[in-house]
């Protein structure tokens, strides 16, 4: 998905703008033959206000398509996780931008796997599978540190 353009943006942006700074103040009306001039300035105003709404609008659902793009992203990214499932990822490693191994395990087989843009490869399948390490989901150091704190500070408290 490619981004927008700043400049594109800005100039989204400033056109409403532009267009209320083109138009007349209203004169007060001193006399009857000036009051025709008086109401084309009203008119042009409600243009650049339903010409305002109209940007303003337009900007909210293609922000609305963004928002919902990015959310699909990270919802095919999380996948389903659950238990059941034939096809494990035991571990990945990037060999480039846009190329990357897997080691994957399918029953009691590990296959290394070769991914790139254009296609996925099988390089190995191993005759022993790989031992993980099985490791507790740890917090990381420093955030069980913080709440070690946050811990004692509140049985302090108490």
């Amino acid at each position: 998905m490619k981004k927008l353009p700043w400049a594109v943006l800005g100039m989204a942006l400033a056109l409403p703008f532009s267009v209320l700074a083109a138009t007349e103040p209203a004169a007060p009306a001193a006399t009857a033959s000036t009051a025709a001039p008086a109401v084309a300035p009203a008119v042009n105003s409600g243009v650049a206000g339903q010409l305002t709404q109209l940007v303003f609008g337009l900007l909210l659902v293609i922000g609305l398509i963004f928002l919902l793009a990015w959310l699909l992203r990270r919802v095919q990214q999380a996948g389903p996780a659950g238990k059941g499932q034939v096809i494990d990822i035991i571990g990945s490693r990037a060999l480039g931008p846009r190329d990357r191994l897997m080691l994957v395990q399918v029953g009691n087989e590990q296959i290394l796997l070769g991914l790139s843009p254009g296609s996925i490869t099988a390089l190995h399948v191993l005759k022993e599978p790989v031992q993980v390490p099985t490791t507790d989901k740890a917090t990381p150091e420093f955030a069980q540190r913080l709440l070690e704190m946050l811990g004692k500070d509140q049985k302090d408290r108490k």
